[in-house]
């Protein structure tokens, strides 16, 4: 079955290919600096693939029927027309033999053979570029595309980060992770349930299935503090095309479905403990902390600019405290501003930090990019929901190095009591933001005038 279904790669690129360059399934979301790249050195290579493939099997003729009923030993039906399609692979839905709907994702023909090619092209190009401007110091990209590029390309390794990450937040009854059908999966073809919905950034979409978007923005935000405070586990490619919303008809709940779990971040312990602290340190503006944990993630005397890149807020609202005020027009304004003018420190700054804080760093990005589609930026939900995971994280921490039974149970009551105070203060937001809270408050204050 494996071993069809690899063949099925070859055959469908040639069916239906040439849809990867049209406009309509074109993803622009999907191309970070290293896809562009590849996506300019392979095109004439694939397009020229998939167009003497498409010669030498004629549409209608003896060949092409045989090559479609090797298809249909596998499938009850194959829709030839991709449901989206990116510069790795593209996506078919399917029904199988047995009734099942599924997914199946097929990588473009001669994208292995290609990719190392285009990864020298690109550190060529960028020493060029470095000759040229001294000052440019983006070689760390070659090297993360060296790292993560054969990670994405092996689809075996995809369904088993899809099974982990499933695995790791069954906790979550919102989350949906679609199955993997291993019996038809290969490194190149990667068979799973088939699941759909609006993208995540679609407002109007929720609005018209009746999903709570501040719903969804919490739940998301709470997805990915667990990811990155907890487990050290993170999905770091969350742009809207990979994660889609829906709702339940039976039972009414709104779903995250998470697609497309090539590209994880797996985070060392010390690191994930400095940025645990970091991000407590800035919710708590705390400055002394901000400047202590920035520079241990190697910032150095750049750290305000690093909080400021965390957060995406100004560093006057960092050392006021990014949860006392959301992101008005014109701090917006100021951070874009301002990101074209310390260029040359972005760049150090990038250069100096830790290789894992460059995934973690482009996830926030995506995110806030979600939120602001949203209208739900920089709620205090969401830092409260990241408090809840820094200290559970912090806690499982130092009692896993502590020997005494005291000391333990000490972290415990800490710990306890920390959460405590988080779940009293959000139900002080909610009072505070609801009509019972009003009546509530309103109540009050008469009976204290009716006192004097």
């Amino acid at each position: 079955m494996a071993r069809r279904a690899l063949k099925l790669a070859s055959l469908t690129a040639a069916a239906s290919g040439i849809y990867m360059y049209g406009n309509k399934f074109l993803d622009p979301n999907d191309f970070g600096i290293v896809r562009v790249g590849r996506a300019i050195a392979t095109t004439a290579v694939i397009t020229y693939d998939y167009l003497t493939s498409l010669r030498s099997v004629p549409y209608g003729t003896e060949e092409y029927e045989f090559l479609k009923s090797q298809i249909k030993e596998l499938f009850m039906s194959f829709e030839d027309t991709p449901l989206g399609a990116a510069s790795l692979a593209q996506v078919h839905k399917a029904v199988l033999q047995d009734g099942r709907t599924v997914a199946v994702k097929i990588q473009h023909p001669k994208v292995q053979a290609q990719s190392s090619k285009d990864i020298l092209l690109m550190e060529v190009l960028l020493l060029v570029v470095k000759q040229i401007f001294p000052d440019f110091e983006f070689m760390w990209l070659v090297e993360e595309a060296k790292k993560n590029l054969p990670l994405e390309l092996d689809f075996l390794h995809e369904g088993r980060n899809a099974e982990k990450v499933a695995y790791m937040l069954k906790n979550f009854d919102f989350l949906k992770v679609p199955r993997i059908y291993w019996e038809l999966s290969t490194r190149r073809v990667l068979l799973m349930e088939f699941m759909e919905g609006g993208q995540v950034n679609d407002r109007a979409y929720m609005e018209r299935n009746g999903i709570n978007v501040n719903e969804i923005s919490r739940n998301l935000g709470k997805l990915y503090s667990e990811m990155i405070f907890v487990n050290g586990f993170v999905h770091c490619d969350p742009h809207p095309g990979n994660v889609l919303v829906n709702k339940c008809p039976t039972s009414g709940k709104a779903h995250i479905i998470l697609l497309d779990h090539g590209l994880y971040q797996v985070l060392s312990e010390s690191f994930r403990m400095d940025y645990c602290r970091l991000w407590q340190a800035l919710i708590k503006a705390d400055m002394k902390r901000v400047q202590k944990y920035s520079q241990r993630l190697g910032a150095g005397d750049l750290y305000p600019l690093f909080a400021c890149m965390l957060t995406a807020r100004s560093w006057e609202s960092v050392n006021r405290g990014i949860d006392q005020s959301p992101v008005s027009a014109s701090e917006d304004m100021e951070i874009r501003s301002n990101a074209a003018a310390y260029l040359p420190q972005i760049t150090q700054l990038l250069n100096n930090v830790p290789r894992q804080m460059l995934l973690l760093l482009k996830t926030n990005d995506l995110l806030r990019g979600i939120e602001s589609a949203l209208h739900t930026r920089a709620s205090a939900s969401s830092f409260l929901n990241m408090s809840r995971c820094c200290i559970r994280a912090v806690s499982t921490y130092q009692r896993s190095k502590s020997l005494s039974l005291y000391r333990r149970a000490q972290i415990s009551l800490t710990e306890a009591l920390s959460l405590w105070q988080i779940n009293l203060y959000e139900l002080f937001l909610w009072l505070k933001g609801s009509q019972l809270g009003n009546w509530v408050i309103a109540l009050l204050r008469r009976m204290h005038h009716s006192t004097y």
